[in-house]
């Protein structure tokens, strides 16, 4: 898949192609040029999906109560 057809992928479209090219090499049935191809696509939908979540992660907000306001804070992600 080109790679700008790949940008415009949701999470969701990506992770479903990502889960049929694990089953496909799984499989043992595609020659090895095309495992190839698959696997360099997989790689590609993984750094999609990595990138996705991350911006995600960014713009997630902890609301709490400090005070008697409601406080807006950033989601520090524990490390890991």
């Amino acid at each position: 898949m080109e790679q700008e057809k790949l940008q415009e992928l949701s999470f969701e479209a990506a992770l479903a192609r990502l889960e049929e090219i694990v089953g496909a090499l799984e499989s043992g049935t595609a020659a090895l040029d095309d495992s190839l191809a698959l696997f360099e696509e997989g790689v590609a939908l993984v750094r999609l999906c990595n990138g996705k979540l991350d911006a995600a992660q960014q713009r997630i907000k902890i609301i709490t109560e400090e005070d008697g306001a409601v406080v807006e804070k950033d989601f520090d992600a524990p490390a890991g």
